[in-house]
């Protein structure tokens, strides 16, 4: 079997995570069963779900899946065309199935995160301090979800910029289902991109997941709103793992989508006053 088919094959299989098969890609192991031992020498696995692996591996349900997603545009982890700053992060994804323009991964780019239930000064904020960050060629990462995610990709396509959506479902999918059209949109002069195959649904785990992608891919993570216990904080603290800089935008001291900026500022991420505080991070 060819190391792509190999890697492409162990990427669909159940039981095992991002990480485990980074092991076996890294271990340059050429079998299931070399695969196993490694694993288990490794206590990185059980016996139980190390067997479910093997059983599946040779499934003819596994065949099917892998014959529908190969034939979905994607990028593997051993090819060129991987984002190197991804590639080094911790538990890069195997592969990445991707829909529209796959140049905007050799771009600048600024995640931009927050609450779902964006406030009007939130909005505001974004309103003021976008739009020069995009006219500066710098490509705008969220995750498409409700809120701050959403509305940072319409701003970028609003002032003819570049936006890359990284969401937590098969490309099938559309979730929001508010955001149907923008995801289409955005599959055909933009990109969305994902590390699930087609039919995964949106389920809780799967976007704490895809926020380590947001994190990856960026050179530096902005955060606009954000209660103290929220997604936005968890991709901050992602992106300070992965040595990004991590920007968050001021806010009221008694409002709670605040809360968590304001945190991260007394913690040490700069404070973004102007749209000059986020270009001086790419000079």
């Amino acid at each position: 079997m060819k190391l792509n088919d190999f890697i492409f094959r162990l990427s669909l299989c159940e039981h095992l995570g991002a990480v485990n098969q980074l092991k076996i890609i890294r271990a340059k192991i050429a079998s299931p069963e070399a695969a196993l031992a490694t694993l288990l020498k490794a206590a990185s696995i059980s016996l139980q779900q190390g067997q479910a692996i093997l059983n599946q591996w040779s499934s003819p349900e596994l065949d099917r899946r892998v014959r529908l997603n190969q034939a979905v545009p994607h990028i593997l982890i051993t090819d060129e065309a991987y984002p190197a700053a991804l590639k080094e992060s911790y538990g890069a994804p195997t592969v990445l199935y991707y829909r529209g323009n796959r140049e905007l991964l050799t771009t600048q780019m600024l995640a931009v995160v927050g609450a779902r239930q964006m406030s009007s000064y939130g909005q505001m904020v974004m309103d003021q301090l976008l739009p020069p960050v995009i006219y500066a060629g710098i490509t705008i990462v969220s995750g498409l979800a409700r809120g701050v995610d959403g509305y940072s990709h319409h701003i970028a396509i609003d002032h003819a910029g570049k936006t890359i959506a990284v969401i937590g479902t098969g490309l099938d999918r559309f979730y929001p289902r508010e955001h149907r059209q923008l995801m289409r949109q955005m599959m055909q002069s933009q990109l969305v991109l994902t590390e699930y195959p087609l039919g995964t649904p949106p389920l809780a785990s799967h976007f704490p997941a895809r926020n380590r992608i947001i994190a990856g891919l960026c050179q530096s993570c902005l955060v606009v709103e954000g209660r103290q216990r929220s997604g936005s904080l968890i991709t901050a603290n992602l992106a300070l793992q992965e040595n990004r800089n991590v920007l968050a935008v001021p806010g009221a001291i008694n409002h709670e989508l605040s809360t968590g900026c304001n945190e991260l500022i007394a913690e040490g991420a700069k404070p973004i006053l102007r749209a000059l505080d986020i270009l001086e991070e790419f000079t």
